[in-house]
C-alpha cells in the first residue's frame, strides 16, 4: 500500500501547434512511456506541458513557439490524486481530479494554482524537463542543489532561496550603479552633492536679492528715454508724411503742367480736324440734319426705283429683239437648205415604189393563186389570192393618193417666215422706244442730283448713296472733334485749378513740419536724416535698458518659482535619514547572511553527502560498475571516479557517460528533494538515444526507481527504449504504462 500522491492523468491540447481538441492520455502516476515516429509530435507535447504551467513561449527570431495560425494556444492538464494504491491507466471513480488551464498569458495560470507552488520556471526547466541536450550539463550545480535539498526544511522558502536575496540586497546596499537606490556609496555621494548645492543656492539667493535692486533703479530711467523715444518718433512721422506730401505734391505739378500743354495742343487739333472733315464732304452736307438726310435718301430710292424699272424695261425689249432675230434667222437658213430638198426628193421616190412595186408583186402572187385555188377548188388557196390582189389594189390606190396629195408643210413654212419677220420689226421698235425713255429718266436723275448738292455722283444713285455715307461718317467725326475739343478744355480748365490747390497745400504741409513754406523736398529730407539719427540712439539706448530689465526680470521671476535652496535642504535631510537606516539594514542583513550561510552549511552536510552517495551508485548502475563516485571538489566542480580511483571531471567525459552523469546527478537530486514540484511529471525526451544497450537497461532501472517516488513519462521513437523501459519496469513488479502517439 503506497502513499497517495497527486500525478498528471492526461494532457488536452485544445490549440496548440498541429493539434487541435486531443487528449493525450491518461497516464499513470509511475513510469510511462509515450511512443510514437518522428514528427508524431511528441516534443510538441512536452513543450505543451511546460506552457500550461510557467506560460507560453514569445515569438523571438525562428524559434517554434508552436502557435496556430489564426488562433491563440490552449489547453489544460488534468491531475488527479491515488487513492493509496497504484495507480493504473484505467480510469478509478475514488480519484480526486485538479486542473490547470491557460489561454493567453496576460490571463495567466487558471484552475488548482497550488499544484505548482513548490516549483518554479527554472527549476522546471534544469530539473524535470529533460532532453539530450540538457543531460550534456547541469548549470549552476551548487546553487541548483542548495536549493533543492533546502526546499524541506520546514521553513516558508528555501534558505537558499532567503540566502539568494539577502545576498541581492547586500549587493544593492553595495552597488555602485546609479540605478541603486539604497546603495549606502551612493547615497554618501548623494549628500555630498546636496550639500554642495546647498552653498552654490545660497550664492545664487544672494546674487537675486542684488539683482532685484539694479531692477528697481533702473525702471525711471527706462521711462524717461521712452518718452523722449515717443517724441522723436512723433517728429520724425510728421517729416515722413511731410516729405511723402511734398514728393506727391510736386510729381502731380509737374504731370499737371504737363497736362496743361497736352491738353492745349489737344484742343487745337480737335478744332483743325473738325474744318478739314467739313471741306471735305462740303458745307451743304455737312450741316444737313438727320430728317434732311431721311427725305434726301427717300428721294434718291424713288429715282432708283424708276431708273430700275426702265432698265429692266430695256433688258426685256433686248431679249425679246435678240429672241426673234434668232428665230428670223433660223427660218432663213432652213429655207435655203438644199439637203432638205434632196431629202424631199428621196422620200417622193420611195413613196412611188411603195405605191407601184409593192403592190404590183401582191397582184402578182394573188391572181395565180386565185386562179390555181379555183382549178383545184381549193378555197383556201382562193381566199388567200382573193385576200392578196385586194390587199394590192387597195395599197396602190393609198400610194396613189398620197403621191398626188398638195404639200401643205411648203406652205406652212412660207407663213412662219413671214411671221417671224414681222415681230422682228415690232421688237426691234419697242426697243429703240425703252433705250429713248432710258436717256430721258437718267438725265431728270442727273437734273436732280445737282440740284440736291450731288453732283459728283455724275448722275449715280449709288455714287450719291456713297456720298450721303461719307457726309455722315464727316459729320460724325466733326461731332466726335467738337467733343475732344470742348473736353479738352475742360480738363484743362481742372488743371489749372488744380495747380492753385497743390500750391496750397504744400504751404500748408510745411507749415506743419515746423518748415518754411518756401523749403524744399531735399531740406525735408536733410531734417529728417537728422531727426532718425538721433532717434537711433535713442533707440538704442533704451534697447539696452528695456533688454538688462527684462534679463533681470526673468531671472527674478524664475528666482520667485524656484524652490531649490529650501528643496536641497530638505533632500539632504532625506538622504541622511536614509543613509542610516541603510546602514542599519546593512548591518542585520550582514548578520542574516551569516546565519543562513550556517544554516545551509549544516543541512548540506546532511544531505548533499547522501545526494552524491545516491548518484554515485545510479551512475556505477548506469555504467556497469566502470564509474562509482560522484563528488564535489572545495572550488564546487563536478568530478568522477572509475573503478580504479582515476578522477574526471565530465569535460573529459564522452558523450554518452557524460549525460549519464547528469541523469544519475538529477535523478538523486529529484529522489532527495521530495518536497518540490511534488505534483509535476519527470518529461524525458529521448534522453536515452545516445546509451548503447547495456547502459540503457541501467538508466531504465534508474528511471524506474524514481518512478516510484515522481511520476515519469518518456517521450521516444525508438521500440528499444520502450522495450528496456517496460522490461525493467515489468521485472520491479510494475509494469509501465504505454501510450502510442
Amino acid at each position: 500500500m503506497t502513499e497517495p500522491r497527486i500525478y498528471l492523468r492526461s494532457i488536452h491540447l485544445e490549440r496548440f501547434g498541429r493539434f487541435h481538441d486531443t487528449v493525450v492520455g491518461p497516464f499513470s502516476d509511475r513510469m510511462n512511456i509515450v511512443l510514437g515516429a518522428n514528427e508524431a509530435g511528441k516534443t510538441t507535447v512536452a513543450s505543451f506541458v511546460g506552457g500550461v504551467l510557467f506560460g507560453w513561449e514569445e515569438a523571438r527570431g525562428n524559434r517554434n513557439t508552436y502557435k496556430p495560425e489564426g488562433a491563440e494556444r490552449a489547453g489544460s492538464l488534468l491531475f488527479a490524486r491515488s487513492a493509496g494504491a497504484d495507480a493504473s491507466a484505467g480510469a478509478r471513480e475514488d480519484e480526486e481530479t485538479f486542473v490547470l488551464s491557460r489561454a493567453r498569458n496576460a490571463d495567466g495560470l487558471q484552475g488548482d494554482t497550488f499544484l505548482v507552488e513548490d516549483i518554479d520556471k527554472d527549476t522546471y526547466r534544469t530539473m524535470f524537463s529533460l532532453n539530450s541536450d540538457e543531460l550534456r550539463s547541469l548549470r549552476n550545480t551548487t546553487d541548483t542543489t542548495a536549493k533543492l535539498l533546502t526546499a524541506g526544511s520546514g521553513t516558508g522558502s528555501s534558505p537558499a532561496h532567503a540566502l539568494a536575496h539577502v545576498n541581492e540586497r547586500l549587493a544593492a546596499f553595495t552597488s555602485r550603479a546609479a540605478s541603486a537606490e539604497q546603495s549606502i556609496p551612493q547615497l554618501l555621494a548623494r549628500r555630498n552633492a546636496l550639500r554642495a548645492e546647498q552653498q552654490s543656492a545660497a550664492d545664487v539667493a544672494d546674487a537675486y536679492r542684488a539683482q532685484d535692486r539694479e531692477l528697481h533703479e533702473l525702471e525711471p530711467e527706462r521711462a524717461a528715454m521712452g518718452e523722449r523715444v515717443e517724441e522723436a518718433n512723433r517728429v520724425i512721422e510728421a517729416l515722413t508724411m511731410a516729405k511723402s506730401s511734398l514728393a506727391a505734391l510736386d510729381a502731380e505739378r509737374d504731370k499737371l503742367k504737363g497736362d496743361i500743354a497736352r491738353l492745349a495742343k489737344s484742343e487745337e487739333e480737335a478744332a483743325n480736324n473738325y474744318e478739314l472733315h467739313e471741306r471735305s464732304c462740303g458745307r451743304r452736307l455737312a450741316r444737313l440734319t438727320a430728317s434732311d438726310e431721311r427725305a434726301l435718301r427717300d428721294r434718291l430710292e424713288n429715282l432708283a426705283t424708276r431708273q430700275s424699272r426702265q432698265a429692266h424695261a430695256v433688258e426685256v425689249a433686248r431679249a425679246n429683239y435678240t429672241s426673234s432675230v434668232a428665230v428670223y434667222e433660223a427660218l432663213q437658213e432652213t429655207a435655203d437648205d438644199e439637203a432638205d430638198r434632196r431629202s424631199e426628193r428621196s422620200k417622193r421616190r420611195i413613196q412611188v415604189a411603195f405605191c407601184v412595186v409593192i403592190p404590183a408583186v401582191l397582184f402578182l402572187l394573188g391572181v395565180p393563186l386565185f386562179i390555181e385555188g379555183r382549178a383545184r377548188g381549193a378555197l383556201s388557196y382562193m381566199a388567200i389570192g382573193f385576200l392578196l390582189s385586194v390587199f394590192a389594189a387597195l395599197m396602190a390606190t393609198g400610194g396613189f393618193a398620197m403621191l398626188f396629195r398638195p404639200n401643205k408643210e411648203e406652205g406652212a413654212r412660207k407663213a412662219r417666215f413671214d411671221d417671224a419677220h414681222w415681230v422682228m420689226i415690232q421688237d426691234k421698235k419697242k426697243l429703240e422706244a425703252c433705250q429713248a425713255e432710258e436717256g430721258s429718266v437718267a438725265a431728270q436723275v442727273r437734273e436732280a442730283l445737282d440740284e440736291e448738292g450731288l453732283g459728283e455722283a455724275q448722275g449715280s444713285v449709288r455714287q450719291a448713296r456713297a456720298l450721303l455715307d461719307e457726309a455722315r461718317e464727316a459729320r460724325q467725326a466733326m461731332a466726335l472733334c467738337r467733343q475732344r475739343q470742348q473736353a479738352a478744355a475742360a480738363r484743362r480748365a481742372d488743371a489749372e485749378h488744380r495747380l492753385q490747390e497743390i500750391a496750397s497745400e504744400r504751404a500748408a504741409a510745411l507749415q506743419r513740419a515746423g518748415l518754411s513754406p518756401e523749403s524744399g523736398v531735399g531740406d525735408v529730407e536733410e531734417e529728417l536724416e537728422r531727426r532718425v539719427r538721433q532717434r537711433t540712439g535713442l533707440i538704442e539706448a533704451l534697447e539696452s535698458m528695456n533688454q538688462r530689465a527684462g534679463e533681470l526680470a526673468a531671472v527674478l521671476a524664475q528666482a520667485e518659482t524656484e524652490r531649490d535652496f529650501d528643496r536641497i535642504k530638505i533632500e539632504v535631510q532625506e538622504v541622511t535619514t536614509r543613509l542610516e537606516e541603510a546602514r542599519t539594514d546593512f548591518a542585520r542583513l550582514l548578520l542574516a547572511k551569516h546565519m543562513l550561510e550556517a544554516a545551509i552549511a549544516t543541512w548540506e552536510s546532511k544531505r548533499q553527502p547522501e545526494v552524491y552517495l545516491r548518484a554515485s551508485r545510479l551512475l556505477s548502475l548506469m555504467t556497469e560498475g566502470r564509474w562509482t563516485r560522484v563528488s564535489l571538489t572545495r572550488e564546487g566542480t563536478l568530478e568522477v571516479a572509475d573503478a580504479l580511483g582515476r578522477t574526471r571531471q565530465p569535460v573529459h567525459l564522452s558523450l554518452g557517460t557524460c549525460q549519464q552523469l547528469y541523469l544519475a546527478l538529477r535523478i538523486a537530486l529529484l529522489t532527495c528533494a521530495d518536497n518540490v514540484g511534488r505534483a509535476i511529471p519527470i518529461l524525458a525526451d529521448d534522453i536515452l538515444v545516445n546509451f548503447d544497450e547495456q547502459r540503457r537497461l541501467g538508466a531504465a532501472r534508474a528511471l524506474v526507481e524514481l518512478s516510484e517516488q515522481r511520476q515519469v513519462i518518456l517521450f521516444t521513437c525508438h521500440e528499444g527504449v520502450a522495450r528496456a523501459l517496460k522490461k525493467t519496469a515489468k521485472q520491479s513488479g510494475r509494469p509501465a504504462t504505454v501510450i502510442n502517439l
